[in-house]
């Protein structure tokens, strides 16, 4: 018996434990496997089937939605069932794991392209490579837009080249256009988190925060940018067209603008008047109640149905933040600021308001938040894209009708 057979039977289930797992009698699993739902493998010599754990854990999971069932479709796209499988990331228990790694343990060392690599096949291969590719001609002389308009440029000037024949090899190229674009700099093969630093002047501390933040938002399940990547990476379209749909979508006030909401919420705080008194404390108070009551309702920067119990990245990245609040004045205001406003909402703070605190705080021009949530999550993108072309799964849902029938 070969090393890959004892390691492929090591994980397989009995049937018992494949019943106990899928919460049924033995004969209903024997059923599953007769209709063709559950698989079986031979056991050498013995004749005894075992189950593949990963299939039996894929069951479990679709048994799991069943019973959660009586939710219509609409619910399911609105933060309720699965829509799709997937094997990159999942939010468990208020953790994020990019292939079962937590990801804030993660962010402690790794970088964005060791995260990238791990999104894109676990691992197993190591994308980047010391060249720097060449930018599309005719992008460095843009005129000065944002940042995400120009990626977006970019993408859709490479969607009109011939594909790469391997879309993972091309997911390095693309990420360094990507954020090239982004800085309006040229295409460098030095670490991204250094390319970041580098045009905002980071410090340090500073630069070792980007590679955290880089690697907490690389990917985060089937959010809506990446739902737009799955379905143009579904048609057959190039993966310069995929992220473009994605950077599209992070465009949305309601997806990647969330930084910049929080932003506008704590300069304003931050314009009360600066005096360690009672009327100070009221007046910041004052202000973000009102930037919430009138320009920001939804709570922007604070609150996510996913992690009901507070966003890790987020309270990773803020105490980083704390750590470094003794040597920057205007950080520990910001923090102060962070903390009023929990309180008045009575939420825990999310990734946006991380971005926004990091943003302001070391004076890096304004939408530089995006910047960082658009480079990072572009990782996400081409796991997700490069899955859904590997399933040849055209992803075309249907809708309810509910207008008028057959008028004349």
């Amino acid at each position: 018996m070969t090393n890959a057979t004892m390691a492929a039977m090591n994980n397989d289930l009995s049937a018992l434990d494949a019943a106990r797992l899928l919460g049924v009698s033995l004969p209903t699993l024997y059923s599953y496997v007769s209709r063709g739902l559950l698989a079986s493998v031979s056991n050498g010599a013995s004749r005894r089937k075992r189950y593949p754990q990963d299939e039996v854990l894929r069951l479990a999971a679709r048994k799991s939605d069943a019973k959660r069932g009586g939710q219509t479709a609409v619910a399911a796209m609105h933060w309720g069932l699965p829509v799709l499988e997937t094997q990159i990331s999942h939010i468990l228990d208020g953790r994020l794991l990019y292939r079962g790694y937590d990801a804030t343990a993660l962010a402690q060392h790794a970088s964005l392209e060791a995260a990238a690599s791990l999104l894109w096949d676990d691992g197993a291969s190591d994308y980047f490579q010391p060249d720097a590719p060449a930018l599309p001609q005719g992008l460095a002389g843009t005129p000065d837009t944002t940042p995400l308009a120009r990626a977006m440029l970019a993408m859709a000037m490479l969607a009109s080249m011939p594909a790469s024949a391997n879309t993972l090899q091309s997911g390095l190229a693309l990420m360094r256009i990507l954020a090239a674009a982004l800085l309006q700099t040229a295409p460098s093969s030095l670490p991204l988190h250094r390319q970041l630093a580098n045009a905002w002047s980071a410090d340090a501390d500073q630069t070792e925060l980007l590679r955290a933040a880089l690697v907490l938002l690389a990917d985060h399940e089937l959010n809506a940018s990446t739902f737009a990547v799955r379905c143009v990476a579904s048609t057959g379209a190039s993966l310069p067209a995929a992220l473009g749909a994605g950077l599209a979508a992070l465009s949305g006030d309601k997806h990647g603008g969330g930084s910049a909401a929080a932003r506008r919420m704590l300069t304003q705080a931050l314009a009360a008047p600066d005096a360690k008194d009672a009327r100070a404390a009221r007046a910041a108070r004052a202000a973000i109640g009102k930037f919430y009551a009138t320009i920001a309702p939804e709570f922007a920067g604070f609150g996510h149905p996913l992690y009901p119990h507070g966003d890790p990245r987020a309270a990773y990245l803020l105490d980083r933040l704390s750590a470094l609040s003794h040597e920057h004045p205007q950080l520990r205001a910001i923090l102060a600021i962070c903390a009023t406003a929990g309180e008045l909402l009575d939420a825990k703070p999310n990734a946006d308001l991380a971005l926004a605190a990091m943003e302001l705080a070391f004076g890096w021009p304004e939408g530089a938040g995006m910047c960082v949530f658009a480079l990072a999550r572009s990782a996400g993108w081409i796991a997700h894209a490069a899955e859904q072309a590997a399933s040849a799964a055209l992803i075309r849902p249907r809708a309810r009708y509910i207008g008028r029938h057959e008028r004349d």
